[in-house]
């Protein structure tokens, strides 16, 4: 028997589940900025409504983020696992020890240090041969991206794109995306990748368009555990609130277990935040020392070339 194409498969799925979605439950690849923002025009901010992901988010919410109907659930399911595939094969290309995750608040705006700080992490690191990982969205999750689009570029470039993006600070300001487009556009970016991973359960907080691979689940417990396990040679924990924590011990554990034949490096980005306001690695630390954690590779620091030196450190073995 001929196998079937993706167009194909499509074809029976809608025949079967219906055809009222905006999505594809079967999709060969992952999103990008031009297919995620398909239908947005810039300097024109209410057009976003018009998008594809925008059209996708307001689905979700009208058939429910825990959907009665099975052919919905199942429709979802099914895109899911297709872009757990496509993920798969794009990281094919890359070693797993080079796969570095960058985990931080949402909140965090453009005009913050702790933005420029992280962009320039991510640009360096992406320099040196790390593939940069993140939740895709707005924060800390976008400086990410938008160090990884740099790559290769000065740090007075950085500063354009930092100037040019801080006249909408935050992601609910209506210059947010035609910034970050302006960005794109202004330095166009060939060379170097990045990975993006949101979900539509936070539809409200945009997909950054500076990643230029997107994968966006509808499931964010599956989002959660594939930024996680993926991200094998490292995650940087920049500032957050309650999903970072969680996410630190989802990580904590999967490295005390050896989860995937070795712990990789767990690295706290801002020695007073982690120690004192949220002393979340005094904790962890506190936790390896009586035992009750074994095999977890803790550092905590404010220099940006010492988090360097330990990613790399670990991608060579050592």
């Amino acid at each position: 028997m001929k196998p079937l194409n993706s167009v194909e498969i499509e074809r029976q799925l809608r025949n079967a589940l219906g055809d009222e979605r905006p999505y594809r439950s079967f999709i060969d690849g992952l999103y990008d900025v031009s297919s995620l923002y398909r239908g947005y025009r810039i300097g024109q901010p209410e057009s976003r409504a018009n998008c594809f992901d925008s059209k996708v988010y307001a689905h979700y919410l009208r058939t429910g983020k825990v959907p009665e109907d099975i052919g919905e659930a199942l429709a979802r399911t099914l895109h899911d696992r297709s872009i757990s595939n496509a993920m798969n094969r794009f990281l094919k290309n890359y070693d797993e020890r080079s796969v570095v995750g960058m985990m931080g608040g949402h909140g965090l705006q453009r005009t913050e240090d702790a933005y420029a700080k992280i962009a320039w992490l991510s640009k360096r690191l992406t320099e040196g041969g790390a593939l940069m990982v993140s939740g895709g969205g707005p924060g800390a999750m976008e400086a990410t991206h938008l160090g990884a689009w740099m790559a290769g570029r000065s740090n007075e470039d950085l500063g354009e794109a930092l100037r040019i993006m801080s006249v909408a600070p935050a992601f609910t300001d209506q210059k947010w995306l035609d910034t970050a487009l302006e960005v794109m556009a202004m330095f166009p970016q060939t060379k170097y990748r990045s990975l993006g991973i949101p979900t539509w359960l936070y539809g409200h907080e945009p997909a950054t368009p500076l990643a230029t691979d997107i994968a966006k689940y509808f499931e964010n417990s599956v989002r959660e555990d594939t930024i996680l396990t993926k991200a094998s040679g490292g995650i940087i924990y920049a500032p957050g609130s309650a999903g970072t924590m969680q996410e630190l011990f989802q990580d904590a554990t999967q490295n005390h277990y050896l989860s995937f034949g070795y712990a990789s490096p767990m690295i706290f980005l801002g020695k007073k935040f982690w120690t004192d306001e949220v002393p979340m690695y005094s904790l962890l630390n506190h936790l390896v020392k009586t035992g009750k954690y074994r095999n977890l590779r803790l550092t905590v620091t404010d220099d940006m070339l010492k988090i360097v030196r330990e990613i790399e450190k670990f991608r060579r073995g050592e």
